[in-house]
């Protein structure tokens, strides 16, 4: 197939019709002009001609002297055509793509040598424009109807054509690739518009084309049913290709396959996806990697195979998509089964371990690693281009590791440190390092096992902190208990003074001193319960947006006219069981102690929210369960808290306060009662910038009952508090039981008194059964309370109890049966209280 590009090119054009009148023709006519004004003159009488002719020579000499200035100076040129215009018509005629040049009226106005070449025209008479060159072939002329359509909008356009033959007989058989273009041409001092066709055969181009079209698709077609597998992944991870052989093993559907929408995370089992997507250091990049791994099918089965991995490098030193080759593993593959087992097996073993393993070299250089290595050490080892052991750690621990990995060196045997990490300095690993035996054949003078222990110290860390909150709340918990007897025995001796004196006497005054400050005591030590989680709590369903609302006003007086209360709820909070009075203390605590740390005011802000249990999770607080919750959350802008303030901030009589500004059980109470409540609390502290705290409280399903039933009211006040009833009173403190026998029996109760579990059976076998109501502590020596329940409920079944104790209610209620009905007044009472309690029980 010939191409017309190789044809000898001629320069003449065969059609220029672009200047009609030559600078002979414009000579001829100047000669005519004077000529005939010669002929005319000789018919006149000289004397009237005379002046006619020197005028006419007065005019051609101005003429004459004229055009000598302007050629003179350049204005006027004597060559026949413009320079310019002669060199633009020699680039066009030597062209190996034929020019045509066509008026509105489609005359051909200009062609070149090459355009009647392709038509294999001979003469001028044989040159047609390209529609009718191309009439012949409807698709040509389809195509050639566009283009030109789009030169007379005023727009370039091109296309190209494929004709049976070629346009020129002469030049053989075979079919013909045309390239068509036009484009509009504005010819300078023509009021009409010319269009520029170009025609060019391209034939050989297009066999070129289709000729590497072809070799392409053959080493497709090579590369896909290739005995091995083969795929190219991006630096993140994305697979861009895989071919026939490889999705066949993994059970892919090539057809559905898009570049990008698999990963190698998707194939490869386990950590070990870290070999093939962990940054590459400059020193492994161009180098093939041999690695040994098992590939997950989409069947869910294991598909052990070697990677011949290898990283490229782009022209900015960048790493490039990989290419790694696959060898499939399975049996049957390969001749030695045996020694292929044994790899498999090794490979799995190697970098599925959850240990990081990796063999070092007499300098320290760190060589073979597993998949677990890359992913604890990954970024340290390629972050600052190097890949030494002491490198991974931090600072501060780098002589160590150096001096441990030489002690393994010199024979030592297994040497364990612990050290941090460089990249991460909150993590901490133990090292394992143990020495190579003489003789064993390779490079590696150590091998390396690491274990990330960062968990293992913040449990331990937790453990310790929370033995140590529990040690300290057993210990306010007793002494809570033992000061609860002393009190109840002040507060209620303080009463039965005050019932039998008047306010106008003198020592009225002085006894209700010591029963508001007993009082004042009773709440010191109720803070101390709820520290130690033995206060009694009586929860309830709380709506947080009302409880909150109803909270502001108080939460404003507290906070002053220099700090400004905002609270945002959010949508559809779910309820929570909390006891209302224990949770307003909590949030007054953290506004109290937000107010303080903003001495110069500021804003406490208060925001509730829903938590579903992914969302829970987000927070990263390592003993918060997964769970829905409602988060509360207090915020100040104050002077936030050091590290060392942080790790006591809960601890009981910790305070930063001045002496007598505080009793360092405020944050203490709010831990206790959220802990009791089954709650849960965080704190966030950066110093100089504020202090925010996150209680997340669980979601609280309603019942069907309780969604049913209407809104309780308050019980009424009980005006009367006396009666007839038997009473049995048991207590083993002498003081809490004389003032508990006098209240009643002042209220006209009979009362019978025991000191112990064991006197009050004998007391209620003396009495005949005619007790209506037992008033007992709970814990007693020799029998404490439930036990002695259990034992008079064998003879009076339906006998009605109240429990005193100072510590919760919870606290016993395990060691009773299931079901078992009681009432619970807590330690410290008053007499008043007392007294409702019998009446409440008995009038049940």
């Amino acid at each position: 197939m010939s191409d017309r590009s190789t044809t000898t090119i001629r320069s003449e054009p065969v059609i220029d019709r672009t200047e009609r009148i030559t600078g002979v023709g414009r000579l001829l006519i100047v000669s005519f002009f004077l000529v005939g004004m010669s002929v005319g003159l000789a018919f006149i009488r000289p004397e009237l001609a005379q002046p006619f002719l020197i005028g006419l020579l007065a005019v051609l000499a101005v003429l004459g002297v004229v055009a000598l200035l302007g050629g003179a100076i350049g204005i006027i040129r004597f060559a026949g055509r413009n320079q310019d215009d002669g060199l633009g018509r020699a680039f066009i005629d030597g062209l190996s793509e034929g020019v045509l040049l066509v008026d509105r009226a489609g005359r051909i106005v200009y062609a070149n040598r090459a355009y009647a070449d392709l038509l294999g025209a001979s003469s001028a008479s044989d040159v047609h424009s390209v529609e009718h060159a191309f009439s012949a072939n409807a698709e040509a002329t389809e195509a050639i109807y566009r283009v030109a359509q789009r030169a007379r909008e005023g727009e370039p356009a091109e296309e190209e054509v494929r004709m049976p033959g070629p346009l020129d007989a002469a030049s053989g058989a075979g079919a013909r690739w045309y390239r068509i273009s036009a484009r509009p041409l504005h010819k300078p001092g023509s009021r009409h518009p010319l269009t520029a066709w170009r025609l060019a055969d391209i034939s050989s181009e297009r066999a070129r084309q289709e000729s590497i079209f072809q070799e392409l698709q053959y080493a497709i077609d090579y590369l896909d049913h290739a005995p091995a597998g083969f795929l190219s992944a991006e630096p993140d991870g994305r697979i861009v290709y895989l071919n026939a052989t490889l999705a066949e093993w993994l059970g892919i559907d090539l057809t559905r396959f898009e570049p990008g929408s698999l990963t190698l995370a998707g194939i490869v089992r386990g950590d070990a996806v870290a070999l093939l997507t962990s940054p590459n250091d400059i020193e492994t990049r161009n180098r093939t990697t041999v690695i040994d791994l098992d590939l997950t099918k989409q069947n869910g089965q294991s598909l052990p195979v070697r990677l011949l991995h290898r990283v490229p490098v782009t022209a900015d030193g960048a790493p490039g998509a990989t290419r790694t080759l696959v060898l499939n593993r399975s049996p049957g593959e390969e001749s030695s089964e045996a020694l292929r087992a044994a790899e498999v097996r090794f490979a799995r073993f190697f970098n599925n371990t959850p240990i990081a393993i990796a063999a070092i070299d007499n300098q320290g250089r760190i060589g073979r690693t597993n998949a677990s290595f890359l992913r604890l050490f990954g970024n340290s080892i390629l972050g600052g281009g190097t890949r030494r052991l002491i490198d991974l750690v931090g600072e501060s621990d780098r002589a160590k590791v150096a001096a441990a990995l030489g002690s393994a060196m010199d024979g030592q045997g297994i040497v364990q440190i612990e050290a941090a990490l460089a990249a991460e300095k909150d993590r901490t690993a133990r090292f394992y390092i143990n020495p190579v035996a003489e003789g064993a054949g390779g490079p590696e003078a150590v091998i390396v096992n690491v274990i990330d222990i960062t968990e293992q110290r913040t449990l331990e860390n937790q453990v310790r902190q929370q033995q140590k909150m529990d040690s300290v709340g057993q210990l306010a918990g007793g002494i809570a208990h033992d000061f609860n007897n002393v009190l109840t025995a002040i507060i209620g001796f303080s009463d039965l003074l005050l019932a039998n004196h008047r306010p106008s006497d003198p020592s009225f005054q002085d006894i209700m001193n010591i029963k508001q400050n007993a009082n004042r005591a009773a709440g010191l030590v109720r803070q101390l319960l709820a520290f130690s989680r033995r206060q009694t709590l009586r929860p309830q369903v709380l709506v947080l947006r009302d409880t909150l609302s109803d909270l502001s006003m108080l939460l404003q007086r507290l906070l002053g006219e220099n700090v400004k209360l905002d609270i945002v709820h959010g949508r559809d909070l779910w309820p929570i069981k909390f006891d209302l009075n224990q949770f307003e203390q909590v949030i007054v605590n953290l506004a109290v102690n937000g107010r303080d740390a903003m001495p110069k005011g500021g804003t406490m802000s208060i925001r509730t929210a829903n938590l579903t249990a992914a969302q829970s999770q987000q927070f990263g607080y390592k003993p918060l369960p997964k769970a829905d919750y409602v988060m509360i959350e207090v915020e100040d802008t104050g002077t936030g808290m050091p590290p060392e303030v942080q790790a006591k901030i809960f601890e009981p009589f910790f305070s930063t306060k001045e002496v007598g500004k505080g009793t360092g059980l405020g944050l203490s109470t709010v831990y206790g009662i959220v802990k009791q409540t089954g709650g849960h609390i965080f704190f966030t502290s950066v110093f100089g910038q504020g202090t925010i705290f996150r209680i997340f409280v669980p979601r609280y399903i309603l019942t069907e009952a309780e969604l049913a039933a209407p809104a309780s009211e308050a019980a009424p006040e009980i005006a009367d508090l006396t009666g007839t009833a038997t009473i049995l009173l048991v207590e083993d403190e002498e003081a809490v039981r004389a003032f508990a026998a006098r209240a009643l029996q002042s209220r006209g109760y009979k009362v019978l008194e025991a000191a112990s579990g064991v006197e009050a059976l004998e007391q209620m076998k003396e009495s005949g059964g005619a007790v209506d109501l037992v008033v007992s502590d709970v814990v007693m020596p020799e029998l404490d309370g439930p036990s002695m329940l259990r034992e008079m409920r064998k003879t009076r079944p339906d006998l009605k109890i109240i429990f005193v104790s100072g510590y919760a209610e919870d606290a016993f209620r395990k060691n009773l049966p299931d079901g078992e009905k009681f009432s619970f007044l807590p330690k410290p009472f008053s007499l008043k209280q007392l007294a409702v309690a019998v009446k409440e029980t008995l009038g049940r």
